[in-house]
């Protein structure tokens, strides 16, 4: 049985042997074989028209940045500062309310009952001091009810709204606890383990998701709200953000390109199927507060195309690990056994895949599962039959999203396993007759390099 060198040498190595001891090398990122430069052109002529497209797409649609609108005050459209708790004590709840304080959110009574229960506890009086904004030094109190989910401490980092159009003594209240710190040490904690363990690779996957939510926050999202239609708008910045992601994390090689294509074509069948379902089951997009306003600031705004912008963008990332998987492992089967053609490739890699895509979609169809658990629970409380549970827009929704996402996740490991196997594998014929052209000129020693012919 014949063997190759390719294997021992090190990633980014390639290695190629026309004789006995002559060798050839090239240098790359990844450890990926070259591939020949007819495949190459063919690749190009695909992804250069495409990439092209992309940034003309980009041009074109680029904004000038969100356009203003005049604060509702309502949700996350009011004013906030940020706060600090300076004292807490123990009042009588009768008393604070006697007096007229105020309560942080919603605590109204509904019946006597409950206001003579609420009159015999103890609430807590907090002092807050506004630190940021024109009125950075300023106290107001924050009347917190016992039954409250969020309870103030003394020292503690708050979010304060403000309200201009209030009364003096009502215009700040505590509408948040600041997270900053904790958020910031976890995400701290998320880029040393990914460094850490990626080493290289892992910077450029971090530099990548930088990269990624600069084009959400400079372009897909300020691009919506200016009326670019949101499908569209999807379309360009995830193609931007796959092109970016990929070759900034695998390196510029037909292995990369090869998944390139596969989540092309994976997306384009989602962005198809969204579009279909979401207009035969008549989803609106508009089902919950965030989105009803952003109805009532921007009119324009085609709420169920919103809707299938975000069931391809959030399909992407899951898109990029099956395709590059994919990719991967049919190199690697090559290089492992150069002999194989690509039937046997393919047959080799939907093996790997279907494993892969099993637990995949399990994990798409639980994250949303587990996104809307307090809708089930509400549904489970009314006693309400799963048929009429499903038929419901919040609902309906979600399975849409599922779905539709989860079969251009199955569609993909076929497809992009087909495209790799035919790329490795359609350069066989051309390193086996330059081998057999090489072989009369020089000795072959044991077979050593040589890659045995079908």
């Amino acid at each position: 049985m014949t063997t190759t060198h390719e294997p021992q040498h090190p990633p980014g190595h390639t290695h190629t042997t026309g004789e006995g001891h002559g060798h050839s090398h090239s240098h790359s990122h990844g450890p990926a074989a070259p591939v020949s430069k007819h495949l190459r052109k063919v690749i190009a002529a695909v992804l250069i028209p495409f990439t092209v497209a992309v940034v003309v797409g980009l041009v074109v649609l680029w904004p000038g940045g969100a356009p203003p609108h005049k604060r509702t005050g309502v949700g996350f459209d009011r004013q906030t500062q940020q706060a600090t708790v300076t004292r807490v004590i123990e009042v009588s709840c009768n008393s604070v309310n006697a007096s007229g304080g105020s309560a942080a959110g919603d605590t109204s009574t509904g019946g006597g009952g409950s206001a003579q229960q609420e009159g015999s506890s103890t609430c807590k009086k907090a002092t807050v001091r506004v630190d940021t904004g024109k009125d950075k030094g300023r106290t107001f109190i924050e009347i917190v009810q016992p039954d409250q989910s969020r309870q103030l401490h003394e020292g503690e980092k708050v979010v304060a709204a403000y309200e201009p159009s209030a009364p003096k003594d009502l215009q700040y209240s505590v509408t948040d606890v600041n997270r900053r710190m904790p958020m910031a040490l976890l995400a701290g904690i998320f880029a040393l383990a990914v460094v850490v363990v990626g080493r290289m690779r892992g910077v450029m996957a971090l530099i990548a998701l930088a990269i990624s939510f600069l084009v959400l926050d400079f372009f897909i999202v300020p691009a919506i709200l200016q009326g670019s239609d949101p499908l569209t708008v999807a379309v360009v910045g995830s193609s931007a953000i796959m092109l970016i992601a990929l070759y900034m994390c695998h390196g510029l090689s037909a292995r990369t390109s090869v998944a390139v294509l596969g989540t092309l074509i994976s997306l384009s069948l989602i962005g198809v199927l969204g579009k279909l379902f979401i207009g035969w089951a008549a989803l609106t997009g508009n089902t919950d507060d965030s989105t009803g306003l952003i109805h009532g600031l921007y009119p324009s705004i085609d709420m169920s195309g919103l809707l299938l912008a975000g069931v391809i963008i959030g399909s992407l990332g899951v898109l990029d690990d099956v395709t590059v998987t994919q990719t991967s492992a049919v190199w690697e089967l090559h290089e492992a056994n150069p002999s194989m053609g690509w039937r046997g490739l393919y047959r080799a890699g939907i093996r790997i895949g279907r494993d892969h895509i099993a637990s995949v979609v399990n994990t798409l169809v639980l994250a949303y599962a587990g996104a809307a658990l307090p809708l089930l629970l509400l549904f489970s409380i009314a006693q309400s039959s799963v048929g009429t549970v499903a038929n419901s827009e919040l609902v309906a929704e979600e399975i849409v999203r599922t779905l539709v996402g989860s079969i251009g996740l199955v569609a993909s490991v076929p497809v992009t396993t087909a495209l790799a196997a035919l790329v490795v594998a359609a350069d066989r014929p051309v390193q086996g007759t330059a081998a057999a052209a090489a072989a009369p000129s020089a000795p072959v020693r044991g077979g050593r390099g040589r890659r045995r012919k079908r």
